[in-house]
């Protein structure tokens, strides 16, 4: 029996969002498109980042490209990509916080494994946003730098963390520190506070970040800012 001309229109364009899904439907993709949305990266950093070879990311980022997801650029040998539009961030943050809302499995695995490192926050992060947006205390970037020249938090100090150690004579000690890097499963701000922690600061997470940060509609700051050791 032959479909009627309606159904045959709604299947097509059902085939066509499904593509999204099929991109989306692989963990390794997901991570690149929250990588993504801190700001452009080449493939070789990507692969870095999510722990593959470069032929599997470059495999993960064509599936993003031919569902329109990714931009590529390529400049002599290096490529890289960058998110197609604003809207592909928001779209990676609504899917996030559908599973958090969905799947209880994501609060028991987090609680989990913040709990194995004594990192329950005992100032919530709405207080520390408020404190954050007042300038109350001082903010660090933990994230690499090019992330932070692509957007960051207003006032923030880039201070990544490959770095940290090297940069603390730059913090005052009689004010708090807040740090953060790409958003509540990011794990660079929780050592990040470890070792200021050590070294005597009083050193908070902030679970937020950039792309939280701009979904909230807070004005983001885009390029080199301040860095640890520069005089403003």
């Amino acid at each position: 029996m032959r479909s009627k001309p309606s159904t045959r229109f709604k299947t097509a364009i059902y085939e066509q969002i499904a593509h999204i899904g099929k991109a989306t439907a692989s963990a390794g993709r997901l991570e690149l498109l929250d990588l993504l949305s801190q700001g452009p990266r080449t493939v070789e950093a990507l692969a870095v980042q999510i722990g593959q070879s470069l032929a599997n990311t470059s495999h993960h980022l064509q599936v993003l490209r031919r569902a329109r997801l990714v931009d590529a650029e390529k400049a002599g040998v290096h490529v890289t990509y960058r998110l197609a539009d604003p809207q592909v961030a928001t779209f990676f943050l609504h899917l996030r916080t559908l599973a958090e809302s969905r799947l209880a499995d994501i609060e028991r695995v987090t609680r989990e494994y913040l709990e194995g490192r004594g990192a329950l926050e005992a100032v919530g992060n709405d207080e520390l946003l408020r404190r954050v947006r007042a300038s109350e205390v001082i903010v660090i970037d933990v994230r690499p730098h090019e992330e932070y020249v692509a957007g960051h938090i207003p006032g923030a100090i880039s201070l990544p963390l490959s770095v940290l150690r090297s940069g603390l004579g730059d913090l005052p000690k009689d004010r708090d520190v807040v740090a953060y890097c790409r958003g509540p499963y990011c794990v660079m701000a929780l050592d990040a506070v470890d070792i200021l922690r050590r070294k005597g600061f009083r050193a908070h997470r902030m679970e937020h970040g950039i792309l939280e940060w701009r979904a909230r509609g807070w004005r983001v700051e885009i390029g080199s800012g301040r860095q640890a050791g520069a005089r403003s």
